[in-house]
């Protein structure tokens, strides 16, 4: 095969096509998780809050530290007021997390909206091995993001868990299919002339 015959996204789709156990097991993963999210979907928002204000804090004590390192620096104020923002955010979520999930309710129902808007486009724009199921959950995302908003305050405790189960599902779902759809690609030179 000669240079001005090599094809990037033949040689890239022969490279994936190598790892398809890995995504399956991602996406048997992401499916399996998220059934755990749903079922548990109130501890499920408690830890998700939690977790996210541990490593705010955290973050924020390793920001403070480093700017007190580097205090000639003339960037010393930005990371001071950084690692401030992080630490306070994060005490905040884990002293009052009936309070941080009303907050981060509204940010993942913007997250979801956006996000899955991006995920169905981009997926659509691509059309990789059955792409239509990533647009799918990509609009899933969408409406997901739709009903947070519009059911705000009522269903802060408990639909980050349920709303981040049903995505891990439909995420993993796609990811099978996609490492269904590369295992049964033909190998070698039958990719070259297809």
């Amino acid at each position: 095969m000669s240079t001005t015959d090599y094809n990037p996204v033949l040689a890239g789709m022969a490279e994936i096509r190598k790892s398809w156990g890995w995504f399956m097991f991602l996406g048997i993963a992401l499916t399996i998780l998220g059934m755990a999210c749903i079922i548990f979907s109130t501890t499920a928002t408690s830890a998700t809050i939690l977790v996210f204000g541990w490593l705010l804090l955290i973050s924020g004590v390793v920001g403070l530290i480093h700017s007190f390192c580097t205090g000639t620096w003339s960037g010393f104020f930005l990371y001071l007021l950084g690692a401030l923002l992080r630490g306070i955010t994060g005490y905040l979520l884990v002293r009052y997390p009936s309070t941080g999930a009303e907050g981060l309710t509204l940010l993942l129902g913007s997250f979801f909206v956006v996000g899955g808007l991006f995920r169905a486009i981009a997926c659509g724009m691509a059309k990789l091995p059955r792409w239509g199921w990533g647009t799918f959950s990509g609009m899933v995302s969408v409406i997901l993001g739709i009903l947070v908003l519009w059911q705000m305050p009522f269903t802060s405790q408990w639909f980050i868990g349920l709303a981040l189960g049903v995505d891990m599902i439909f995420d993993g779902v796609a990811v099978s299919a996609f490492a269904s759809a590369i295992h049964h690609l033909p190998t070698g030179s039958a990719i070259q002339t297809a």
